[in-house]
């Protein structure tokens, strides 16, 4: 069975076990109705901190420019969407992120918002493909998914009207099938260690790309392993191993050495240089930067808990 197939199976599976209409539930009062945004400086900062630099939204919902290492957004494109998904990404169909700025969410309410981010399902009633993240933004505290919302209402203005999405037939049909129910968890009361760095990881969606699928969901035997295969226009990208396994892993790093990792492309110093006949990841490192070390440290030992699992992956290859 191939790929496509696969994901039909699954979609056809997720339609059996779901709920066709999308509702969001808090763990406090139940089922959400209304939802009411958040005004403070204090949540709308947060909801910036966690949209550019955890959930980091506008990695995918903003152009950027793969000719410079790390893949920068081009300036004046944030949050306007417009980036294509593909074939090259191995999906059945073309998909375009969608523009998250005032300019397009002017008429939207922020219950419609909600849903959206959290279930799945446009203004329209139209379902979203899953390469949104709507299943782990759905497992948010509700305060942070609000802020988020809150943030994006503050965004500039981007004059991008964006392309419908074009799954292939077959997933279209499934499509219709996918909303869901999201669950809002309640936040880890500390913000250190394995517990806060699970909720980061999962709404960082670090499993959805190091960790490579089948029946239309990931491998849960080899997850965070890597290997899901992005194609370049001069070769194939790979995603790493990031599981404790000391030899084709993380296994050796110290904690020290993960966060380092990541602030080394922070964007407040580091200027991202052209690639010429190399190659940029995908991965958006300079957004990742911007994560507090707390955070990134939070992430580390959540990861040293996962299955170690031994596969040597090889990040890029020339064609």
């Amino acid at each position: 069975m191939n790929r496509f197939s696969f994901l039909l199976l699954a979609a056809f599976s997720v339609a059996i076990s779901c709920c066709v209409k999308p509702k969001a539930y808090s763990p406090a009062t139940g089922r959400l109705r209304t939802v009411a945004l958040p005004t403070s400086s204090a949540q709308i900062e947060r909801g910036r901190y966690l949209t550019n630099h955890v959930a980091v939204c506008l990695d995918c919902h903003s152009k950027r420019d793969y000719a410079r290492l790390t893949g920068p957004v081009v300036p004046g494109t944030l949050g306007g969407g417009g980036a294509e998904f593909g074939k090259n990404y191995g999906l059945p169909g073309t998909y375009y992120a969608k523009n998250i700025t005032p300019f397009a969410l002017k008429n939207w309410s922020d219950m419609e918002l909600l849903l959206a981010m959290t279930a799945g399902v446009s203004k329209n009633g139209k379902p979203l493909f899953p390469l949104m993240p709507y299943t782990n933004y759905g497992k948010m505290d509700e305060s942070d998914a609000r802020s988020i919302l809150a943030y994006l209402r503050t965004l500039e203005p981007v004059q991008n009207t964006v392309p419908e999405s074009k799954p292939a037939a077959p997933i279209k049909l499934a499509m219709r099938m996918m909303p869901h129910k999201a669950r809002f968890q309640t936040m880890p009361v500390e913000k250190t260690g394995v517990e806060y760095g699970k909720y980061l990881v999962t709404m960082a969606g670090c499993a959805d790309c190091h960790t490579r699928r089948g029946m239309g969901g990931v491998t849960k035997k080899a997850a965070f392993a890597g290997g899901t295969e992005i194609k370049l226009t001069n070769g194939v990208l790979r995603t790493a191993n990031i599981t404790p396994d000391p030899e084709t892993g993380i296994g050796t790093w110290t904690k020290a050495a993960f966060i380092a990792r990541f602030k080394t492309y922070d964007p407040a110093t580091f200027k991202a240089p052209d690639v010429g006949d190399g190659y940029a990841s995908v991965m958006p490192w300079s957004m990742y930067a911007g994560m507090s070390e707390q955070d990134l440290g939070a992430i580390y030992d959540y990861l040293k808990t996962v299955k170690p699992v031994k596969k040597k992956v090889a990040v890029f290859t020339r064609t």
